[in-house]
């Protein structure tokens, strides 16, 4: 059960006054979406463009009633004026879920819980694209850690165990919800090593056993990464075997898929047969483009009855690690020390440095965001070369583009992250088009690491600005901004609109909350946890770039979670009311 704020020791009684609210029916959005069953209160159903006061007692929403200068009847006993926010006519939403993070590990550090809060994101789902701290062994933990290096992190306080004890470090621990999902690729790991092998039925048997106990212990479903090792040489069996497994939970199955852009529909498909074969419900990770094409595909398996949905951010590069780009399938990549006792070979050397060279084309758009270690060549730490081209560094060493990749992957023992360009079918026009679906999610696939002190890097800005970017699309002759160079698309219409803020709180919220089946968040309603965000829209604007891509956004300055102040004028309180989430009961 998710544990809703009442049943917290940190739930806090908070009153809100002044503030406008979108309301916004509850009712399922696409098939095989959850109703959330409530109502908005009668003399506020339709909506309205009068001010209300919201009073939080024991962390849930008691009540939304017309603003008052007097005394409000449902106000708990006891308040004082550091218990009472003046709204002041900003805009009140539900707290944002993050259908697609990668701050596992990050959400302890102060300036990531900043970054997060000053978008309006409360909760994140995290143990994303099959890879993640648990279920795990000591050796399976180290594994994941090695390998997402670059993406995760390493957790600070978790080195191998549970779902149950994952979950369990985030309880107040930090000002942000945590939700996890079953990573696959470390729950074969844990079972197989880093065999290419197929699962036995006996191995097969362990994966399953071991994902059912994380389900029983709280996890939101199960995540597959089916570009990575070592889920990418997962049989149909042994997916189809996990899938059964989390239907029966009634929760999604999480893919990085097997392949995007010209590969998308090809993958997709894969992943209807996964559900059909199992019953399990399909959310696809950093779904892009091409947009007419997709929605297509999208649109097709919904009428034919499959329960699908997708996440997206509103960026045109994206970011992983170098290995995923760089190195060919014959490595043995999922073991990184005999990858890197290999890459000694001369002759090895020689066809990887090939290979990275045949794909030239990739390297244009590519920079590098993460590089720990020290460089082979000079014995000098490799720091410089990050936020800058491969084109440019190889220039700068040298060297031609195989051999400076290469220098990188062994000096970071192939922990280095890059942020790239997505093909030119990952078009401005075809984000625009997927985040108007209704089966859209917002999921900012964000990469924190390094964020540890005295660790440099040069992240991807979509940590920073992915959910103010959507949500300044609400504001009055604004549209969905993405890459393009002026920061807006040609053709949008001024006098529009690309959401509105109830088409925001779907997207930004709801839709989260009910695929993963946390209750009592998504919406601002009597009963709903007390995890509210004040947008103001004189001042709402994403600031991160590619050249800064750390700049915090504006326009959100006070945010409660359990009813909680976290985030007070601009500032972290250092109040940590933020809970592992866990599925509400069907």
């Amino acid at each position: 059960m998710d544990m809703l704020a009442s049943d917290s020791p940190s739930a806090g009684n908070l009153i809100i006054r002044g503030a406008h609210v979108p309301w916004m029916s509850p009712g399922p959005m696409s098939p095989g979406q959850m109703s959330s069953g409530q109502m908005p209160p009668a003399h506020l159903a339709h909506g309205s463009s009068d001010l209300v006061d919201i009073v939080i007692h024991r962390g849930l929403v008691r009540s939304v009633e017309p603003s008052s200068s007097g005394t409000l009847r449902t106000a708990p006993s006891g308040l004082g004026s550091k218990d009472v926010i003046d709204a002041g006519g900003r805009i009140a939403l539900p707290g944002f879920i993050d259908a697609h993070s990668h701050a596992a590990a990050a959400v302890f550090d102060p300036q990531v819980q900043l970054a997060l809060l000053r978008q309006g994101v409360t909760s994140i789902v995290v143990g994303q694209d099959g890879i993640g701290s648990a279920p795990s062994t000591s050796e399976s933990f180290q594994w994941a850690a090695r390998y997402f290096a670059g993406i995760d992190g390493r957790h600070p306080h978790f080195s191998g165990g549970s779902m149950a004890q994952l979950l369990a470090s985030y309880q107040h621990s930090t000002a942000i919800n945590v939700a996890a999902l079953v990573p696959h690729g470390s729950l074969r790991y844990t079972v197989m090593g880093p065999s290419t092998d197929q699962a036995s039925p006996k191995q097969t048997r362990a994966m399953v056993d071991l994902a059912r106990q994380a389900m029983n212990q709280g996890a939101v479903g199960i995540s597959t990464g089916l570009e990575y090792v070592p889920a990418m040489w997962a049989h149909r069996q042994e997916l189809v075997a996990l899938a059964t497994a989390v239907a029966g939970y009634g929760l999604p199955h999480v893919s990085h898929m097997r392949g995007y852009e010209a590969q998308a529909a090809t993958a997709i498909a894969e992943l209807m047969q996964i559900a059909q074969a199992s019953g399990v419900a399909t959310h696809i990770s950093h779904l892009h483009g091409p947009g007419k094409e997709l929605l297509a595909e999208v649109n097709k398996w919904i009428h034919l009855g499959y329960d699908l949905t997708f996440d997206s951010y509103p960026y045109l590069r994206g970011c992983s690690i170098v290995s995923l780009v760089a190195l060919p399938h014959w490595l043995p990549v999922a073991d990184s020390q005999a990858t890197l006792a290999l890459l000694e070979d001369g002759s090895v050397r020689e066809r990887v440095i090939e290979h990275i060279e045949a794909l030239a084309g990739s390297w244009e758009g590519t920079s590098l965001a993460w590089v720990p270690g020290l460089d082979p060549g000079t014995g000098q730490a490799l720091d410089w070369v990050q936020g800058r081209s491969v084109v440019e560094v190889a220039g700068l060493m040298g060297v031609s583009i195989g051999q400076a990749v290469l220098r990188i992957l062994t000096a970071s023992q192939l922990r280095a992250s890059c942020v790239f360009a997505q093909p030119a079918t990952n078009s401005g026009e075809s984000v625009m088009l997927l985040s108007r679906h209704h089966a859209h999610m917002v999921g900012s696939d964000a990469i924190f690491a390094p964020w540890l002190e005295g660790e440099s890097g040069h992240p991807h800005p979509r940590a920073w600005g992915a959910f103010a970017r959507y949500l300044t699309a609400c504001l009055p002759g604004r549209w969905l901004r993405v890459d393009t160079a002026d920061g807006s698309l040609d053709g949008a219409d001024p006098a529009g609109t690309w959401w509105s803020w109830k088409q925001a709180i779907e997207h930004l919220s709801a839709r989260a909350a009910r695929r993963f089946r946390l209750s009592g968040r998504g919406h601002v309603l009597p009963g709903a946890s007390g995890d509210v965000v004040l947008v103001d829209t004189h001042t709402l604007q994403d600031h991160a770039t590619y050249a800064l891509p750390r700049a915090l956004a504006t326009g959100i300055e006070d945010v409660c979670v359990a009813g909680v102040r976290v985030l007070s004028q601009g500032k972290l309180t250092g109040a940590q009311p933020g809970q592992a989430l866990r599925p509400s009961a069907v």
